[in-house]
């Protein structure tokens, strides 16, 4: 069926990034089946469209596409929560840490082996 109205009010600025994909309830401004579930950045805000870069692989090398898109094919992406909430947690611990006087390490580690079973 068709889709509410809480699609179109989303704001979108330039420079977020977004996430592309299709909806099948509204046929104008669908983006080609190679975009579905890409992950790009906004260049362009238009009154019902958003114009996205996306990198698209041509033969041997990577191509920056910048296309348009309608506001009901996109929708705000997640991918940098993570890291914005790992960065506010990071400076928690550095702050406690100088208030201590010792230093922390803040890098990610990676997970070593597993134990051996005996």
């Amino acid at each position: 069926g068709a889709s509410g109205t809480q699609k179109t009010s989303v704001i979108y600025k330039v420079g977020q990034i977004v996430d592309i994909k299709g909806n099948g309830s509204v046929h104008k401004g669908m983006p080609h089946k190679f975009y579905h579930g890409k992950t790009g950045i906004v260049w362009n805000v238009t009154r019902r469209a958003v114009g996205v870069e996306v990198n698209k692989l041509v033969g041997n090398r990577i191509l920056p596409k910048r296309i348009h898109v309608r506001v009901e094919h996109c929708s705000h992406s997640k991918c940098r929560l993570e890291f914005l909430e790992r960065v506010t947690k990071n400076e928690k611990v550095k702050n406690e840490a100088k208030k201590n006087g010792t230093t922390v390490n803040t890098k990610r580690q990676a997970v070593g082996p597993r134990p051996a079973d005996k």
